[in-house]
């Protein structure tokens, strides 16, 4: 039985360099049991070496990690009894029939859920007898990370469970993963995707530069960083942050993929300022919106660019 006070993973001190890069650079975090840890940061920030080394998949160059009381290094065998993964390009079986992959996985395990189950879990059970290649994209999304919980777990490792994916079939994984989450397992999930982060995790990690730059819940993690509203818009002959910074209320600028987004203590002040500006440039705005501060600001503001590049 799991003791509540201990963690489900434990990392202190990992490290892991490839010649000259660190792509891990001494980092340290917990994931308590029962709760969704994201992991958040662009390519090449470490995040996906880190969930390897943990996994036991990779080994690192210094530190200690623990999953469930064991050491990684030298439990392997026991750790991937215990733990579930989903990798980001599932290996799936393209002529086996759903019921069957299932059965097969199950069958690589000393325990494992019934195949009817697994496959309820995911609402598969009209595709139980289809091939896994003539499922949709989003179906075979749902198997792959069905797959992760076969062997029933305790911990769950989902690596962008929802890349590729349309925005319905997106949130229909995300209630699987949230029906998954009141059984009790850890989940540990990766996402390029904010807006999955804020309503999946209950504490996110960002790691840009082989560092963890924060560690917290969403919501904390927003009120940290921003006390500030967002105004967002495009403009032609856009002058440049600079000569916009002076514009009333505003404390801080961004500028992504032609959008500039003022961050305002003032809201009042800042769009009446900002009509004013535009008119006197002769620059016009379009796709004006005013918004809360959210975590991809959070983001934006931590590493300097949003996750997706």
């Amino acid at each position: 039985m799991n003791n509540q006070f201990e963690a489900a993973i434990s990392v202190n001190n990992l490290f892991k360099a490839y010649e000259a890069v660190h792509a891990v650079d001494g980092i340290s975090f917990d994931v308590r049991h029962g709760e969704v840890f994201g992991m958040l940061g662009p390519n090449g920030a470490g995040k996906t070496t880190t969930v390897e080394i943990i996994e036991g998949l990779r080994t690192s160059d210094g530190g200690d990690v623990t999953v469930l009381s064991m050491d990684v290094s030298k439990d392997v065998r026991a750790v991937k009894e215990r733990i579930g993964v989903q990798p980001q390009t599932p290996a799936l079986f393209p002529t086996l029939k759903v019921k069957e992959i299932f059965d097969f996985f199950g069958s690589l395990y000393s325990r494992s859920i019934p195949s009817s189950e697994a496959i309820e879990m995911v609402s598969l059970q009209e595709s139980r007898n289809v091939l896994v290649k003539n499922l949709s994209g989003g179906q075979q999304q749902r198997l792959s990370v069905a797959l992760a919980f076969i062997n029933d777990p305790d911990i769950v490792f989902l690596d962008e469970p929802t890349t590729g994916l349309d925005p319905q079939a997106r949130r229909s994984l995300w209630e699987v993963i949230e029906r998954f989450r009141t059984t009790g397992k850890t989940i540990f999930l990766t996402t390029h995707y904010m807006e999955e982060a804020e309503r999946l995790c209950d504490r996110v990690a960002v790691m840009d530069h082989g560092k963890i730059i924060a560690l917290g819940t969403p919501q904390r993690m927003i009120e940290e960083h921003f006390k500030e509203s967002a105004i967002q818009f495009r403009m032609t002959d856009y002058p440049g942050r600079e000569a916009m910074s002076g514009l009333a209320g505003v404390t801080n600028i961004a500028e992504e993929d032609y959008e500039i987004i003022l961050y305002t203590e003032n809201i009042s002040a800042t769009i009446p300022a900002l009509l004013n500006f535009s008119a006197s440039e002769s620059a016009e705005l379009s796709d004006l919106s005013i918004r809360h501060a959210t975590l991809e600001d959070v983001f934006l503001k931590l590493t300097g660019k949003r996750i997706r590049d």
